[in-house]
């Protein structure tokens, strides 16, 4: 099987405007160019593969089966490859109370989609707005960008490095 890049993306302050918790569809604001940027990813053929955590879940804010709603519109809006994410935080509640693998800055989202996929890692990137992000992107051998359009750089630099900087999408499109 022949390996392909992907481009792997947090949702908020990625795809989405940074809202803090979105717990319900109407609440979700995509970036108005999110889209485009998709189609040139395709075109530029990489794969497009949203990563992002969700403790909404386990603080008992939504169901799973919201959030997966919101996945699958997500997923519709932006014609994106696939959406992976982890409901899960340390002190939550019920079963997604947990440490575990998948919660960004952990790989286990990474590792899932790069099997599922045959992912060829040294061609990848994770693009995202947060130090959770760069590490992530760091600990699965990705090339890392911090987008400005989120949370910013605030305390990054004395944490984690990223292979660049932009704006936001949109600029990070027009350098790969």
């Amino acid at each position: 099987m022949e390996k392909k890049a992907a481009v792997f993306l947090d949702r908020d302050g990625v795809l989405c405007v940074e809202k803090g918790y979105v717990t319900q569809i109407q609440d979700l604001e995509i970036f108005p160019y999110a889209k485009q940027c998709i189609q040139e990813l395709h075109k530029k053929d990489y794969l497009a593969i949203c990563v992002t955590n969700q403790s909404a879940v386990a603080r008992g804010m939504m169901s799973e089966d919201t959030l997966i709603a919101i996945n699958e519109y997500l997923m519709q809006e932006l014609n994106l490859d696939a959406v992976y994410y982890c409901p899960h935080y340390p002190v939550g509640i019920g079963k997604y109370a947990r440490d575990c693998n998948c919660r960004k800055p952990k790989t286990g989202m990474l590792d899932a989609a790069i099997e599922t996929y045959g992912i060829d890692i040294a061609s990848s990137y994770m693009v995202g707005d947060r130090l959770s992000d760069i590490i992530c992107g760091q600990k699965a051998g990705l090339k890392t960008v911090l987008l400005k359009s989120g949370y910013e750089v605030k305390g990054l630099e004395l944490q984690a490095e990223p292979y660049d900087i932009y704006r936001n999408l949109k600029e990070f499109l027009l350098n790969i």
